[in-house]
């Protein structure tokens, strides 16, 4: 064999090779994300005990009704990504007891990491009058707890005031996320159902934003403040609040105030140390609108809690 037919069969090699280890490459290689994405914030919580297991991109799975979505990305929220705005939103038609619980609100907030940035504001006639605007400076955000007014009517509804907060408050942070006290009661509307508009829209309006709320009961002031009727659906609609939005609620299940709040505080520290940014791609739809999903796991003593809709923008894949 000449020295040319050497050089020919060399390059054939070489050619066949490259297109081979290509091919591979892109068999194993996963697909391009394509049409509309969606995104949810994603708190990993434990089953069983307060140790929340590792929960990696192959572990999640999303569905909407029977159908499983495309999971497209999945990052934890810590390092380059640990960025948070967090709202203590405080119903100044609480009781004053709730004064007894602001020294382990402060310890809280003192105790957050330098990515969080912290703001306070108070729940007054329908609009949430802020006292800090969200810093670093977690000291500084701490001194702008006050007693609540404690002046029966002052709120008017403590979803309207949250719907108020969520609207004018800017993007800014890869999370933002409210904890909200309050007795949930809402006097606009009154109780007995689960129909109440402005519930409705505070979870619509967090939802669309994707803010998360943690909800503590403190009971009001007045003879709301000790109905158990009243704070019976109250509580129920905090914890809808809550829940649909992706946070955590938490009371007592009776009427009067909790004992001390540092054990809710602990576990809303918990949550926000094990979240992540999911983002998946929805089924195809023609127009933008709300979209029902279940996300969940198969790993061991782990559980997944986010939102229960999603706002799917229109796209095609």
């Amino acid at each position: 064999m000449n020295q040319s037919d050497c050089l020919a069969k060399a390059g054939l090699a070489l050619v066949l090779g490259i297109c081979l280890t290509g091919g591979l490459a892109a068999q194993n290689a996963p697909p391009a994300p394509q049409g509309a994405l969606a995104h949810l914030l994603v708190t990993v919580e434990a089953r069983h005990g307060s140790n929340a297991p590792e929960v990696g991109r192959d572990d999640v799975m999303v569905y909407e009704g029977h159908d499983r979505d495309r999971v497209a990305d999945w990052v934890p929220a810590q390092g380059d990504n640990a960025g948070l705005d967090l709202f203590i939103l405080l119903d100044d038609g609480s009781n004053t007891s709730l004064g007894t619980q602001l020294e382990d609100l402060r310890q809280f907030m003192n105790a957050q990491p330098a990515s969080t940035r912290i703001g306070v504001a108070y729940m007054q006639n329908g609009i949430a009058r802020v006292g800090q605007s969200p810093t670093s400076d977690h000291a500084l955000a701490a001194k702008a707890l006050r007693l609540p007014m404690g002046i029966g009517g002052i709120n008017a509804s403590p979803y309207i005031s949250l719907s108020d907060l969520i609207k004018r408050w800017p993007e800014g942070s890869p999370r933002r996320e409210v904890l909200m006290v309050s007795d949930g009661i809402d006097p606009l509307y009154g109780t007995g159902d689960l129909q109440d508009p402005y519930l409705d829209a505070a979870i619509d309006d967090a939802q669309r934003a994707g803010v998360v709320v943690f909800g503590i009961y403190t009971p009001g002031i007045g003879h709301f403040g000790h109905s158990y009727w009243r704070t019976y659906w109250g509580q129920i609609y905090l914890s809808k609040l809550t829940d649909q939005s992706g946070g955590e609620g938490y009371d007592i299940g009776f009427t009067g105030p909790a004992v001390s709040f540092h054990p809710y505080l602990t576990d809303v520290e918990t949550r926000l140390a094990h979240q992540y940014f999911l983002t998946f791609i929805p089924k195809p739809r023609k127009k933008s609108g709300w979209e029902r999903v279940k996300v969940s796991t198969e790993v061991s003593n782990g559980e997944l809690v986010s939102a229960d809709k999603v706002y799917v923008p229109a796209g095609t894949p």
